[in-house]
């Protein structure tokens, strides 16, 4: 994988990630569903995140790679990063797909539906890997299904976390007839929430979120549908976010693309420039709203 900066003394270079905003319509609007960390996770512990986790070995595997139905030069170019190999391109849609399989039981694969995904998980608990259960039924991936929606690269002082990741975020749709199943090894709850809703419970410190989710769910608030949050993400190249931490009195402002602290000037993502993270929570300054 490319390395997406030089490693300093006292900070390790970010891992490569991939994580799955799963989207779906409901009476209230869009919806995106995140799950709540256990309290002694590693990383997050405790806070709302989308489904996602570390690239593993096997997701570059040809085991793995041979069941996806997209070439690898075709995700290559939706993902946008020309230093970036083909093959590892198909790697991180493959990392999102599985990571999502494990944590929720939602498997994005050509015919599958809620009886498919059951036999699934059981094979997997039956101590079976990801490529080997794809092959035992015989599954292909529908990384077709994905859309990049953004890519976040921990900065070298991170707010939340110790380690630090260059994840790449994905969009689907939740598959009809499938129903969420979180794994409670990875998660002790499941929320379905409209991205205001999720927001306005963060602002109450009813859930904890991390600075991508949050931003994340602000971009997506302009939605309607899962239809529309999915054009828009076909319609654009990812938007790279490497926050620029500025130490403040009485906290740290983490700046963004676009803001007059940031090298980048152009807008990335809409919402503030920046938020102040203090007492352990993010927040626009100076009174701003999320939607100012």
């Amino acid at each position: 994988m490319s390395a997406p900066e030089p490693p300093s003394d006292a900070s390790p270079p970010p891992r490569p990630a991939a994580s799955l905003v799963l989207l779906r319509d409901s009476p209230e609007g869009l919806q995106a569903l995140l799950l709540q960390r256990p309290g002694d996770d590693a990383v997050l512990a405790g806070a709302h995140v989308f489904p996602g986790g570390k690239l593993d070995r096997e997701d570059a595997e040809p085991a793995s790679l041979s069941r996806i139905d997209s070439e690898p030069d075709a995700l290559h170019a939706r993902l946008a990063e020309p230093e970036l190999a083909a093959h590892d391109a198909a790697a991180l849609y493959v990392a999102a797909l599985r990571e999502a399989f494990e944590e929720t039981g939602v498997l994005i694969a050509h015919g599958a539906d809620a009886a498919l995904a059951d036999r699934a998980q059981a094979l997997r608990r039956s101590g079976l890997g990801f490529p080997e259960v794809l092959a035992e039924l015989g599954l292909q991936l529908q990384t077709s299904a994905l859309q990049p929606w953004s890519r976040w690269v921990t900065p070298r002082v991170p707010a939340m976390m110790k380690r630090r990741f260059d994840t790449r975020f994905f969009v689907a749709g939740l598959p009809p007839g499938q129903f969420v199943v979180p794994d409670p090894r990875e998660a002790v709850a499941a929320d379905w929430l409209a991205p205001r809703r999720a927001l306005a419970r963060y602002d109450d410190s009813g859930i904890e979120l991390a600075a991508p989710q949050i931003m994340t769910l602000v971009h997506l608030a302009r939605f309607a549908t899962v239809a529309q949050a999915l054009a828009d993400a076909a319609g654009r190249a990812p938007a790279l976010i490497r926050p620029e931490p500025v130490e403040v009195a009485g906290g740290r402002l983490v700046c963004y693309p676009g803001d007059p602290a940031h090298p980048v000037p152009d807008r990335a993502m809409p919402g503030p420039t920046r938020l102040l993270f203090a007492g352990g929570r993010f927040a626009p300054p100076d009174g701003q709203g999320w939607f100012d």
